[in-house]
């Protein structure tokens, strides 16, 4: 066994060092080396009673070892003093190069968040990662964040903000970063340290400043290393009711008419990030859940809400949508929120569900209402079965809100109406409407915050025929314009002319659903 009398700081392979956390490797009293000449991926373990011998080997983290090198590990002896000191100097040098990655992320405020967060930052282990990545999510909630995105590219790696769904670019931290900084994210969200080549998936659950959050992590590997996704759910953040969606009187009396019928189902589409979920939570919150069995099964579970059985999807062990909604079919349930139907077991589970007594809630990804119809059919559901149950289509999307503060009036065109497919006849007494501007508040982007615009359609009479007959997409449009179905651009165009929003955020949101009418 060779021993080392002195460790130097040419010895210290520090990259591999800070994938680790300190106190982990204090009481291991490892630390991995530079492989050399005389041993190849060397790891130094402190000399003590045992070692020797094997009997007090750090069994677990040399196999923590093995996997990060992707071979076996040499070990070698060394005095737990020298150790010690070794290893303390190797995350001091690393913490000074993380407080000018501090200052590059914002100087001296995010400093003074830092000591502020104690709940989430008051622990042994002070390695400048740890604390570079906390900042990051802490700094993410304070700028009203749903996503960080942590990029790499040849040269460089980039982090980005998803703001109001626009991505912000924050900080470019040094390329020599980016493995300890995937590693500590990793750690966090019990993922496989040493897996480079699949992608994964996981999630963890912090406390800042007293609020809980849910963060879900994704893993990408890339041509210059793994990207990092993470998305965070505020678990502290109060839920909306109905009147607070911003919803229409007509449109709020559908949503209300239908959440109390007994059966049937309800479907909300869009694409993600549209706000589905939190239109379902609010219609929950409406029910009677007190005198009624609501049961849900979602991916993941967002929102606690009291008297309500939430229910978490779980693939890894065999907890799918489908697996689970026959579960709760087994509960009794009145009402039933399945958190995205992804396929046809699903769909003919909840359509099945539906037509036996039960209100069904469930979302869908389409890019407007009707589209969802032609959706079930796509999947493999009988025509006949979609128009025996279905009871309303939503589509909804989030628009970003002017900024109050630098928003910018200008006259009222007649084209402005023309191209929210609205009668100009309506709004020809809004003489102005207002554009994005840009100041320090808004981070110059013109917009703070968000609202909803919905298409709603209820299943009539005629709609249920033209399903039962497949008269497509044409025909149901048909349809729906002659109930006066509201489309996207005509429900927002109530807040252009309300200054809360832009023409410019409308065309940005609303493109992709565009659809030329039937004549």
């Amino acid at each position: 066994m060779k021993h080392i009398t002195r460790l130097t700081s040419d010895l210290i392979d520090s990259e591999r060092v800070l994938r680790f956390s300190l106190p982990v490797l204090r009481n291991a009293l490892v630390l991995p080396l530079k492989a050399s000449a005389e041993a190849v991926n060397p790891v130094a373990v402190a000399d003590q009673e045992g070692v020797d011998q094997g009997e007090t080997w750090p069994w677990e983290l040399l196999d923590d070892c093995r996997r990060i090198f992707a071979a076996d590990v040499q070990p070698v002896l060394v005095s737990k003093e020298n150790l010690l000191t070794a290893l303390n100097q190797v995350f001091d040098m690393a913490s000074a190069s993380a407080e000018q990655m501090l200052e590059d992320l914002g100087g001296d405020d995010l400093s003074r968040e830092l000591e502020e967060i104690g709940d989430l930052l008051e622990s042994e282990d002070d390695a400048p990662v740890i604390r570079l990545v906390n900042t990051l999510i802490s700094q993410a909630l304070k700028e009203r964040a749903s996503d960080i995105h942590i990029e790499p590219f040849e040269t460089r790696l980039m982090v980005r903000f998803r703001i109001d769904g626009v991505l912000h670019t924050i900080v470019h931290p040094p390329k020599g970063v980016q493995a300890a900084i995937t590693s500590r994210v990793k750690v966090m969200a019990s993922l496989d340290i040493a897996e480079k080549r699949h992608p994964q998936d996981g999630r963890f659950r912090v406390k800042i400043a007293g609020r809980e959050v849910d963060v879900r992590v994704s893993l990408l590997p890339t041509a210059h290393g793994e990207r990092v996704v993470m998305r965070l759910l505020d678990r502290g953040s109060a839920m909306l009711s109905l009147p607070q969606l911003g919803m229409s009187p007509p449109q709020l009396k559908n949503m209300q008419a239908v959440i109390t019928a007994p059966h049937g189902i309800v479907l909300v589409t869009g694409p993600t990030g549209s706000g589905k979920s939190t239109t379902l939570y609010a219609g929950l919150m409406e029910v009677d859940r007190k005198n009624r069995n609501v049961m849900t099964i979602e991916d993941p579970i967002e929102y606690q809400v009291e008297n309500v059985a939430q229910m978490q999807v779980q693939p890894k062990i065999g907890v799918t949508f489908a697996s689970g909604l026959r579960s709760i079919l087994r509960q009794d349930p009145d009402i039933v929120m399945i958190g995205e139907i992804r396929d046809l077991e699903t769909a003919e589970i909840a359509i099945q569900a539906s037509l036996t007594g039960h209100l069904v809630f469930a979302t869908l990804h389409t890019n407007d209402a009707l589209s969802a119809i032609l959706r079930l059919q796509d999947m493999g559901l009988e025509p006949y079965l979609i128009a025996s149950s279905l009871l309303m289509v939503q589509a909804q999307r989030l628009v970003r809100r002017l900024c109050p503060h630098c928003r910018q009036q200008r006259p009222a065109r007649p084209d402005d109406w023309k191209m929210l497919e609205v009668d100009q006849q309506d709004y020809a007494k809004i003489e102005y409407i207002y554009d994005a501007q840009g100041c320090d508040l808004c981070m110059h982007t013109g917009y703070i915050g968000r609202i909803a615009i919905y298409e709603m359609t209820r299943i009539s009479n005629a709609m249920r025929d033209a399903i039962h007959a497949g008269k497509g997409l044409p025909g149901m449009r048909r349809i729906a314009q002659k109930e006066q179905m509201t489309t996207l651009r005509q429900d927002v165009a109530r807040h252009v002319a309300a200054g809360v929003t832009s023409i410019e955020e409308v065309l940005r949101v609303t493109m992709e659903g565009v659809v030329e009418t039937d004549a």
